[in-house]
């Protein structure tokens, strides 16, 4: 359990032996763009850290976003070099380092309906830009599980060979920026690797919290989406920067999130008990939901090391704590792609 928000960044951001080993293979700084986001400065941490145990302190971890003052200042006083810049802005990306490691975070969802150019042109316009003024170094981008259709809640999810289906001009999106990576790798060379990354809960976010926060104020849970995945940030954070060993041309890609199918009226009941509180429900359960089958990522580095019961269990203790969100919900419940 942790007693501070102090404590939840340290577990969020202390790399695993594997992660230490992964960067210390590999030469260089590491740019992180898009820094400012919600996994982005546990992630630039994790590396931070992940350098200094591997004995290699001289090496950057250099973060890059538009900022608020705040999460700059943090950032900073981590160890982490920070440099303000807008990734659709050309003299901005021109005068970005030359970096051998590029950890791409950037883009854009909620908000999108009704400015979907907006939407495209973070989440497909900013990766090929990127691409190619970074096609000389090895890029992990971050992606989605939204490019995949929905799956039925009896199967194990979709599988990386399976066929992009996305719902609505966000998810599309999402596939234009694969799309973009995958262009440079084949046309450039460029070592790349892709994370379709399904719902990380951190405990001040996530589909947990998401459906905690309902129950605790009253309010119905939408069983629609009936059935959801989802991982410990700190676990996603340490498959990211292990999938820099695997980035390659053409480009690989791999999906990210809990081995568990995890179904919300089951999820709410629980949670319910424990708040010791009523949950109410509304829609009806469909017989499809978003789900990812994760045995290439277990295959390569094993389970996570936090289980749907375990993250449950903390997220419940957490909130009944009076323990700080981020006021991000994350929509899980949605199915025709409109965020």
């Amino acid at each position: 359990m942790f007693q501070s928000e102090d404590e939840l960044e340290e577990a969020l951001s202390t790399p695993t032996p594997e992660v230490v080993e992964t960067l210390f293979r590999r030469d260089g700084d590491l740019l992180v763009l898009g820094v400012a986001g919600k996994m982005g400065p546990s992630l630039a941490r994790m590396a931070r850290r992940a350098f200094d145990l591997a004995g290699q302190p001289h090496r950057r971890v250099i973060g890059v976003a538009r900022f608020s003052a705040g999460t700059e200042r943090t950032l900073q006083a981590q160890g982490i070099e920070t440099l303000r810049a807008d990734l659709l802005h050309d003299p901005d990306l021109a005068r970005l380092p030359d970096t051998p490691l590029v950890l791409f975070l950037a883009g854009r969802k909620f908000g999108s309906t009704g400015d979907e150019p907006t939407t495209w042109a973070q989440n497909v316009l900013v990766p090929a830009l990127v691409a190619r003024r970074f096609r000389h170094s090895r890029i992990v981008a971050l992606s989605t599980g939204n490019v995949y259709g929905l799956t039925s809640v009896e199967g194990r999810g979709a599988v990386e060979t399976d066929p992009p289906e996305p719902v609505g001009e966000y998810a599309q999106s999402c596939l234009g920026r694969e799309r973009m990576f995958q262009h440079a790798s084949a046309a450039y060379g460029t070592a790349v690797a892709l994370i379709r990354l399904n719902y990380a809960c951190d405990l001040r976010y996530g589909v947990l919290v998401d459906i905690a926060q309902q129950i605790l104020a009253g309010q119905p849970v939408d069983v629609g989406m009936s059935a959801f995945n989802t991982i410990w940030q700190g676990d996603a954070n340490a498959m990211i920067l292990r999938a820099f060993d695997h980035a390659a041309s053409p480009a690989w890609y791999v999906n990210v999130t809990g081995p568990e199918t995890l179904f919300v009226r089951e999820v709410a009941a629980e949670m319910a008990r424990r708040f010791g509180r009523p949950v109410h429900f509304t829609g009806t359960e469909a017989p499809t939901a978003l789900l990812s089958n994760t045995d290439r990522a277990r295959e390569l580095w094993g389970p996570p090391r936090v289980s749907a019961e375990t993250l449950i269990t903390w997220v419940v203790d957490w909130l009944q704590r009076g323990g700080r969100t981020l006021r991000k919900p994350t929509h899980f419940s949605v199915r025709d792609g409109r965020f």
